[in-house]
């Protein structure tokens, strides 16, 4: 099975810029998206009908929203955490299958002079807590845009980056206690130690030629399906959005 999550930074514009061409070449079972950015999902090519949305876009107009693009039908969807503040953007979709739970999460951006990292780190622990609940039920991956690079080894110019929204102790010490927790990061559980792999650039200063990234999308996974992990990597091939997507591969029992 193949899961991917990708923040598409608007779907109407990723559309033009190649989204379905990039869906085509990544043939995914399971495509989680962020910041959709539109009220009604598009019209599915002809080619592609064997997939299906699930749509949850903010009550604002135009800003952040989740949805989730899957030929693999589930049993159940539920939209939102419960909480009002959080659900009113849109920020999380939940999958419900018979072996586990995709949960589909666009995290808060602490915004430029932090003005939102305390609703970020809220956020956090809300998402943390409902995770951690399913898991008693069955395991869960979670995929989505983190709004947060873990390590310097996830970002191009750590140093000049402390402390700005995304890099922020507070942020980082959160992922650090969750993945203590026994969560696995897809990626870094096949790569290590690989420098120099992000997911997100700046539109401005040529940043993704010259490669001054971000890895700030993640899929996590409970410690239970470790021994399904096949694979995980990004997926580069598209320019559809200032994002690309983030892989991972589970086998199926």
């Amino acid at each position: 099975m193949r899961i991917a999550s990708w923040n598409v930074n608007g779907i109407r514009a990723a559309i033009r810029k190649g989204f379905w061409e990039a869906v085509r070449k990544l043939d995914p079972d399971i495509l989680c998206l962020q910041e959709i950015k539109a009220n009604e999902p598009p019209e599915i090519p002809l080619d592609l009908q064997g997939y299906v949305w699930y749509w949850f876009p903010a009550k604002r107009k135009g800003y952040a929203g989740t949805a989730v693009l899957t030929r693999i039908k589930p049993q159940n969807v539920v939209y939102g955490l419960g909480v009002a503040k959080f659900d009113d953007e849109g920020r999380v979709i939940t999958l419900e299958y018979p072996e586990f739970y995709v949960v589909n999460a666009y995290f808060p951006h602490a915004q430029r002079g932090l003005t939102r990292l305390d609703f970020k780190l809220e956020f956090d622990k809300a998402i943390e807590q409902y995770v951690e609940r399913l898991r008693k039920r069955k395991p869960v991956v979670l995929a989505g845009d983190f709004n947060v690079a873990h390590k310097e080894i996830d970002i191009a110019r750590p140093r000049e980056n402390v402390n700005n929204a995304g890099f922020t102790p507070q942020e980082r010490a959160w992922i650090d206690q969750f993945l203590r927790k026994g969560w696995i990061d897809t990626f870094r559980y096949f790569h290590p130690n690989e420098t120099g792999k992000y997911t997100w650039w700046t539109y401005r200063y040529n940043a993704r030629a010259k490669n001054i990234g971000w890895r700030v999308d993640y899929i996590i996974v409970s410690p239970e399906l470790r021994e399904r992990l096949c694979d995980a990597w990004i997926f580069y091939d598209t320019y559809a959005s200032d994002h690309v997507p983030t892989v991972a591969e589970l086998s199926t029992k």
